[in-house]
């Protein structure tokens, strides 16, 4: 339990070097983009603040997610993370609206190139580099999934002001069409994120299975005493796992080897599975059933 509260502090203290970083580069883009009139600058200072926002909102969350279970959270607080994701997802959709919407409705005004301007999105785009490369250490010295993903959405930053870099430039040699392009090439980034974490959230919300109950159920049925598995289901709480099983065993054998029967059954999924959150109920098998077997 130590070992896991030191790796949530780990994880919020990362968000935290990330959050200040991500401000930094916020203030960066928005004085190129609205000192040279690029759109497509504007839309990546934009898509800096999602990240500042879901930074915010990911420390918030992973300090309550990380709360015991209490009265009205008997089954913890880890969901909160993804109805976090979730909001999240949904501001990045709206986001990415907005700013296709603006691209297309802009009106044709003069880009100006700035030697300036170019150096800072350079620097900013070096910044996002170390930042993605540092994240990914990170998360794979903590195990989070959550900086891991929050990762490859800063990678994803690098690839997004690489092109709005590309779109500037060339909108400054008198191609403007360019940078509105550039700019749908951010929304349409920006709806793809989007997206990916709708993916992430939405089956845990509703409860899809954590793991093939065919899976699950070959593996209980191999450890000695069970007879049969009448029900596996299992589901996602947060980034954990959670099972809920029915096993039926010989109905002639004792409460006490029953028991030690489910023991060996959540020691067998939490070692192959990793879950450390298992509901077994035992039943005795129906006299008919073990005559048929």
């Amino acid at each position: 339990m130590n070992n896991n509260s030191q790796r949530d502090k780990n994880v919020q203290k990362v968000i935290l070097i990330e959050g200040a970083v991500n401000v930094v580069v916020l203030l960066a883009k928005l004085f190129v983009g609205l000192s040279t009139g690029s759109l497509a600058v504007v839309g990546d200072a934009i898509h800096s603040l999602t990240d500042v926002a879901n930074n915010i909102v990911a420390w918030v969350v992973t300090r309550i997610s990380t709360s015991p279970p209490d009265r009205e959270h008997p089954y913890g607080h880890r969901k909160f993370e993804t109805l976090a994701v979730f909001f999240l997802a949904s501001l990045l959709v709206v986001l990415s609206f907005e700013l296709a919407i603006h691209a297309i409705n802009k009106d044709d005004i003069e880009i100006e190139n700035s030697v300036l301007g170019l150096g800072v999105m350079l620097v900013v785009l070096t910044i996002n580099i170390a930042l993605a490369a540092w994240q990914r250490r990170c998360a794979q010295k903590l195990e989070s999934d959550i900086l891991l993903a929050d990762a490859s959405h800063t990678f994803a930053d690098v690839m997004t002001t690489i092109v709005v870099i590309a779109g500037w430039q060339l909108s400054t040699m008198g191609y403007q069409w360019l940078d509105r392009i550039c700019a749908l090439g951010v929304s349409l980034l920006v709806f793809y994120l989007a997206f990916s974490l709708f993916r992430r959230a939405v089956p845990i919300l509703v409860d899809h299975y954590a793991l093939a109950p065919e899976l699950l159920s070959k593996s209980v049925l191999e450890v000695k005493g069970v007879i049969k598995v009448n029900r596996v289901r299992s589901r996602w709480i947060g980034s954990e796992k959670s099972i809920d099983l029915v096993i039926s065993v010989d109905p002639e054998i004792s409460t006490t080897d029953s028991h030690n029967i489910a023991t060996n059954v959540e020691s067998v999924i939490a070692q192959k599975y990793g879950v450390s959150d298992i509901s077994i109920h035992v039943e005795p098998i129906q006299q008919n059933t073990q005559q048929a077997r």
